[in-house]
């Protein structure tokens, strides 16, 4: 227990995957885990830039702590067309607490090292992070 307030190692591919989500637009969203046995995060899945919001949604374990990283695309009030890089922390509320712990801990080092997040989201359950939560919190 007396690392889960340490923090965890980032693996490399996470901020390369990010970079690429951020400056080329190669992926629509990045879900990423945290390895306890490396204690490192690591990418799980990297979705394509046609993948819609609900296989972001459906690759999040309903039982697992997860972070993610979603490209989200809007139009404003003034028709312009705009994106929004949401960096969402799911800690379900049937997660272990172990993991639960391990994640809070772990998450603001984990964002220090994606510079270009945007909005921040804390989720427990599907509703707190649908479509009308990333629209609210885009604008």
């Amino acid at each position: 227990m007396a690392n889960a307030a340490s923090g965890m190692a980032v693996h490399d591919d996470c901020k390369l995957r990010f970079l690429e989500l951020k400056a080329k637009r190669t992926h629509r969203f990045i879900v990423y885990k945290i390895e306890e046995k490396q204690k490192q995060v690591v990418v799980e899945k990297v979705g394509e830039p046609v993948q819609t919001y609900e296989e972001f949604a459906a690759c999040l374990p309903a039982d697992e702590c997860r972070y993610a990283i979603y490209d989200f695309d809007f139009v404003t009030a003034e028709n312009c067309q705009k994106s929004k890089i949401f960096f969402i922390a799911w800690c379900p509320d049937v997660a272990k607490v172990r993991s639960k712990m391990i994640y809070a801990s772990s998450k603001d080092r984990f964002k220090r090292e994606l510079d270009g997040i945007q909005v921040e989201l804390q989720a427990t359950d599907p509703t707190e992070m649908d479509l009308d939560v990333f629209r609210s919190r885009a604008n």
